[in-house]
């Protein structure tokens, strides 16, 4: 049913017999060629997580096979030049595995020695302490790969004594406010957390009808339904690319449980920061 612009109620054409009928041809007219394309293409785009050093492949979830009791996830350049620079830095951290991707928008390289400007997904624990781990994934995980990502890395009955912590960014125009965004003072931090973390953030929480994007949101939708405590600190900046000023506004999330034991000299890590900030500007000028 439709009204006109007069007020008449008319029946609308239904299309939803053409379209099946469509739909049908097309899956008619698929070649075996076609096929197999489709199979070579899915095949390319599966995740993968493998031993860089033995360059072999992990037969089991990442946390099945090193369980551990916090898991601390970047997604993005900036949350991820935020745990290089003030908790790797801190401790001796032990690469345990890395993620293959392939899509539109990411191609993961196999090299051992990663540059800032290179795209990668690197699982690390902490030497010391086994049960600390971290994520830091530079490169896009598309919408198609992200539940294959989840079963990588935490597997198919996750354990549910660990507490997750995420870092991401946003574009400060993708946060939904009554205020005009050009008159908030950018970056800032906003938290969203499974019903089953009881800490208190560290931040405001982000409210309705703002959601979260992407893998930050597929790994706390999976905490939640897995009753995992995890909460994601997501920072809305103005500046997508690397930023001395965005990777600083994580610095409140320090002072959280997760974090709080992992850093040891913030004035050194922020010295590291500047000097990372610099190497990234003379890379980017080498390869643009």
């Amino acid at each position: 049913m439709a009204a006109t612009f007069f007020g008449e109620v008319v029946r609308t054409p239904c299309r939803a017999g053409t379209e099946d009928e469509e739909e049908e041809e097309e899956g008619r007219r698929e070649t075996p060629e076609d096929r197999e394309v489709r199979r070579q293409l899915a095949r390319k785009r599966e995740v993968r997580l493998f031993r860089r050093q033995t360059k072999t492949t992990l037969e089991v979830s990442l946390l099945e096979k090193h369980p551990c009791s916090k898991f601390i996830i970047a997604i993005g350049n900036n949350a991820v030049a935020f745990l290089s620079s003030f908790v790797m830095n801190s401790g001796t951290w032990e690469e345990v595995g890395c993620a293959k991707l392939w899509n539109e928008w990411c191609r993961t390289t196999d090299t051992a020695h990663l540059s800032p400007t290179e795209a990668f997904c690197v699982f690390y624990h902490l030497k010391s302490n086994p049960s600390v781990m971290l994520c830091q994934c530079s490169c896009y995980v598309a919408e198609d790969q992200q539940y294959q990502w989840l079963e990588k890395v935490f597997g198919s009955c996750p354990r549910k004594n660990m507490q997750v912590t995420i870092l991401t960014c946003r574009h400060v125009t993708d946060y939904k406010t009554s205020e005009s965004t050009s008159s908030l003072h950018t970056p800032f931090l906003k938290a969203l957390k499974t019903q089953n973390f009881k800490e208190p953030p560290f931040c405001s929480l982000l409210e309705q009808p703002n959601i979260v994007h992407d893998l930050p949101a597929a790994v706390l939708s999976y905490c939640q339904v897995w009753r995992i405590p995890a909460i994601l600190y997501l920072c809305y900046t103005d500046v997508m690319k690397l930023d001395l000023i965005t990777v600083e506004a994580f610095k409140p999330v320090l002072s959280s449980r997760s974090l709080k034991c992992l850093v040891k000299n913030i004035p050194q890590s922020t010295e590291i920061l500047k000097k990372l900030m610099t190497t990234n500007e003379i890379q980017s000028n080498i390869y643009t």
